[in-house]
């Protein structure tokens, strides 16, 4: 069924979500405008929201929201924070 004039469009949303695996015994839940991290030791979990801080500083300095990007620019905004995607050839060994 078509949309009437009247209808908003659905305007889709992204968000970080990060996962420590290491634990100290602590639960640290950080939630940000567009990203929530859970898990990880004290040093993990500053490094992971040390991250989406700086994602979205290189978000805010193009004028985007996360959703706005390609994956290959969310990629590149990544890289330059100091994020690498694994080597599937690494995973699991």
């Amino acid at each position: 069924m078509p949309k009437s004039s009247g209808q908003k469009k659905k305007r889709v949303k992204a968000i970080l979500f990060g996962v420590g695996l290491d634990s100290d015994g602590h639960k640290r839940i950080t939630t940000g405008p567009n990203f929530a991290l859970v898990g990880g030791t004290e040093e993990t979990h500053e490094l992971m929201t040390e991250k989406a801080i700086k994602i979205n500083e290189k978000l805010a300095e193009k004028g985007k929201q996360l959703e706005d990007v390609s994956a290959k620019e969310f990629d590149d905004i990544a890289h330059s924070v100091g994020l690498r995607r694994p080597d599937p050839d690494q995973i699991g060994s």
